[in-house]
């Protein structure tokens, strides 16, 4: 019973609602105004120049390689190309931009029913106005600053051009400043042209709906702690420690080459011609100082002090003259290659090489890993010279016979092993100890 009274009320009804109907669909029903949003309407414009600037740089990247002064002479010219491309397959074809299309905007014309697309006539003026007059114009201004005419008399016409333009130019500013202030107001035309034209920018859809993404802002926020990071952590990171530890990683994938390779191919360091009584480190130190004060030797100070050649070679250049070699050595030390050099270099050297962490420091004459040196001493026993070092391992033993070879044999030998310092170094007793680096530091 009472669901056929509920049915007859609906049925007597239905008239009613159907008028009600007729008149909400109606063209001369009063509807409230679209929600309005500004924000979008900026972004779009954003988007748009950034769309374009994304398009000529690859193609001016391009031009400037071919020839630098196309890219200057043509930019405005491939700026109208890509602004004209933008908006015949954007506005000329769905009434917006691509930056408006994502912002869910697009083009109407209010005078001419609701939500009205503009016409082709419209659209023609339109794209004139924002892309064509720009171009003009950036040209015209650069013509005028190339042939001076701010500079040109105040009889010439130039002259007057050039007041006309900057006058127009700061007319079209001041509009434009009025236009943005109104836009704020009520929304409805983004700039002057839109406002001449009469299209604004409305909702391509009945329901808006306006989603915030905050993806961009975390991956900012992301790569903001990320760069804080690095910039911590690079000061704590020793970039040549992490060389040679990469290196010495790569030697133990790699095969090493076999001794017969060995000996056919022998290391030789930068400074292996040197005569063997001078210090390499010495002579290495030398040439990475510059003399400012010394205008010729400024740039030779750069250039090795003995060039790669012969070993022979380097002695006969040493034995030419008596005076002081260049770089004598000073309180010789024995590296564990077999080398000399001065307990001072020596000492850097391989208390650098302990602070980067790698296992040795690399022989300036031979190129082998140095671990360990010692003091090189000379001590006279029964008319036999013997040089030992502090540790107490002799060398060699050097008699009467021996000593009849002539100095051009001696020189002819291994350079850490042949050398004869003299009486100067002559029963070194001395207790500057000797460096080798540990089992942890290897």
């Amino acid at each position: 019973m009472s669901s056929r009274v509920w049915q007859q009320a609906w049925d007597a009804a239905q008239p009613r609602l159907h008028s009600i109907r007729d008149v909400l669909a109606s063209p001369t029903f009063p509807r409230p105004n679209p929600r309005i949003i500004r924000v979008g309407q900026l972004d779009a414009e954003l988007l748009d120049a950034e769309l374009v600037h994304i398009l000529i740089e690859p193609v001016s990247k391009a031009l400037a390689t071919v020839n630098a002064s196309m890219k200057t002479r043509f930019e405005p010219e491939l700026a109208l190309l890509v602004q004209l491309v933008l908006y015949r397959f954007s506005v000329w074809s769905s009434g917006a931009s691509y930056g408006a299309m994502l912002q869910g905007l697009r083009y109407s014309v209010p005078s001419s029913g609701l939500n009205s697309r503009p016409s082709r006539r419209l659209l023609i003026i339109h794209g004139a106005l924002t892309i064509l007059v720009p171009y003009f114009r950036s040209r015209l201004h650069a013509h005028a600053l190339s042939h001076a005419w701010p500079d040109a008399p105040a009889s010439d016409i130039r002259r007057r051009a050039w007041a006309a333009l900057t006058s127009l130019e700061t007319a079209h500013g001041a509009f434009s400043l009025l236009n943005f202030i109104a836009f704020l107001w009520n929304g409805r035309y983004r700039t002057i042209i839109d406002r001449f034209l009469a299209m604004r920018l409305e909702p391509s859809q009945a329901l808006i709906k306006r989603d915030v993404s905050y993806e961009f802002m975390n991956r900012q926020m992301v790569w903001h702690a990320f760069t804080e990071f690095l910039l911590f952590l690079l000061p704590l990171i020793n970039p040549r420690s992490v060389a040679r530890r990469l290196s010495s990683t790569f030697s133990s994938i790699f095969p090493t080459p076999s001794p017969t390779q060995k000996i056919r191919a022998p290391k030789r360091g930068k400074y292996y011609s040197l005569p063997p009584d001078q210090c390499a480190i010495c002579a290495e130190n030398t040439s990475l100082n510059v003399n400012l004060g010394d205008a010729a030797g400024a740039l030779a100070s750069y250039t090795p002090a003995f060039p790669a050649s012969s070993n022979s070679d380097a002695v006969d250049n040493n034995s030419e003259g008596d005076g002081e070699p260049p770089y004598p050595i000073t309180t010789p030390y024995l590296a564990s290659c077999g080398h000399i050099y001065c307990y001072t270099c020596l000492a850097e050297r391989m208390l650098r090489a302990a602070d980067d962490g790698s296992r040795g420091w690399t022989c300036l004459r031979c190129a082998e890993e140095v671990r360990s040196a010692d003091r090189y001493r000379l001590e006279s026993e029964g008319g036999n010279l013997r040089r030992s070092t502090l540790g107490g391992a002799e060398i060699e033993n050097v008699g009467d016979g021996d000593k009849e070879r002539s100095d051009a044999e001696s020189s002819q030998g291994d350079e850490g092993s042949e050398f004869d310092f003299g009486s100067e170094f002559g029963s070194g007793t001395g207790s500057l100890g000797s460096y080798a680096f540990t089992g942890s530091e290897a």
